[in-house]
């Protein structure tokens, strides 16, 4: 890593986190080397972290590096040297979490979806606009945007390299749930996670495809499909039955946006061999973009302009330091993973903040993906009619 640091003289801002597992794990690390990596004017603290059981909070606190722990949000909110929340914890929980801490004055991010319903998404959106007039700030936790890739495949669309925009593909396919022996968790009832492949994963897709297009979706027809209905009750032992999945475990849809370019999405957790393939392409009259997670340093562009004895599609490998975020990393050609996107993204939000910015994306750009994500829903459940999305 380049000899970097942040400014020594840098205040610093208490970091309280919601949730140890999976996101918890990653944003911890994330908080951990921001400050390493990106000279930011905020230097985030590792306060305090919160789980409802204490032993496993206590052992995960000190495995992160985290000062404190809580067995109870409420009291990490009242807590004096927290200044961030970041709530990686189910969606069932987002909502009352979020809401609470911006009403305390701090400042959120929050891991997506935003949150489980429509209606919870749009209460949570409110709050964030009510929060900003007094200068806190909210942010919710769409990683991909920090792909620098991703971030180059923006820039090169803003500046007219593809030209009008006419398709948009995105799929984001995992193999996780293939197999139906395993078992029942948060993830596959829809009271904790509001839906299953749709909102898991799919938002990433949805948020992807508005972010590099500078559109919103229209319309969609969709449909969703639960290929295995019931599960073995985790942590149950051999004589605990099986629990029914009341989510998709697959979701297909259609969509439009305000151009007229057309939008074709995939989600799912049963695509055998499929680890985590996120990919999305973008045709527009100059050209092409194409991206995939499992190549996460490289991005392919066509340029329709160039002669046709010499043209295709060209690999980018996004390592230069001219690329986006790449100026705190290696020399060129030292490939980035998937955990660097947090580190960007903690970079971000305290850069916001710190200028007193509305950071991006912000809870009205997840709450346009919760509409978009219920219209979907909404169109499966009446036969892939097709539904209005509506408008910010």
């Amino acid at each position: 890593m380049p000899a970097r640091s942040s400014r020594p003289d840098a205040p610093t801002t208490g970091i309280g986190m919601v949730g140890y597992a999976f996101m918890g794990a990653a944003h911890s690390r994330a908080w951990a080397t921001v400050a390493q990596a990106f000279d930011v004017p905020l230097r985030p603290r590792m306060a305090v972290l919160a789980g409802r059981d204490g032993a496993a909070t206590r052992a995960a606190a000190h495995r992160f590096g985290w000062r404190h722990y809580e067995t109870d949000w409420h009291a990490l909110i009242a807590r004096d040297d927290v200044q961030l929340v970041d709530i990686c914890t189910p969606g069932d929980t987002h909502a009352e979490i979020a809401i609470a801490a911006l009403a305390a004055g701090k400042h959120v991010l929050c891991e997506k979806p935003l949150a489980n319903t429509l209606a919870e998404a749009e209460a949570m959106a409110a709050a964030a606009a009510r929060a900003a007039s007094h200068g806190v700030r909210a942010m919710v936790g769409f990683n991909y945007r920090r792909v620098p890739a991703i971030a180059l495949a923006r820039r090169l669309i803003t500046d007219g390299r593809i030209g009008t925009l006419r398709h948009v593909r995105a799929a984001y396919l995992q193999d996780w749930l293939t197999d139906v022996e395993v078992p029942l968790t948060w993830r596959l009832q829809a009271e904790r996670a509001g839906s299953g492949a749709l909102g898991d994963i799919g938002a990433h897709a949805v948020d992807l495809a508005q972010y590099l297009s500078g559109a919103h979706l229209t319309g969609v027809s969709g449909l969703t499909a639960t290929f295995t209905t019931e599960r073995p009750v985790a942590g149950g032992g051999s004589d605990a039955g099986l629990g029914p999945v009341d989510v998709d475990d697959a979701a297909a849809f259609t969509g439009r946006l305000p151009s007229g370019a057309v939008a074709v999405f995939e989600a799912t957790r049963v695509a055998a061999g499929r680890k985590n393939a996120l990919s999305i392409e973008l045709n527009g009259e100059l050209g092409s973009l194409a991206f995939d997670l499992e190549r996460l340093n490289e991005l392919s562009f066509y340029d329709r302009t160039e002669p046709e004895s010499t043209a295709g599609f060209r690999r980018i490998l996004v390592t230069e330091p001219s690329h986006p975020y790449l100026e705190a990393w290696w020399p060129p050609g030292h490939v980035l993973g998937w955990e660097h996107t947090f580190v960007h993204q903690a970079r971000d939000l305290l850069t916001d903040i710190a200028a007193g910015d509305d950071p991006e994306p912000s809870f009205a750009d997840g709450l346009q993906v919760q509409r978009v994500l219920d219209a979907v829903a909404s169109s499966a459940a009446h036969n892939s009619a097709w539904t209005k999305i509506q408008a910010p």
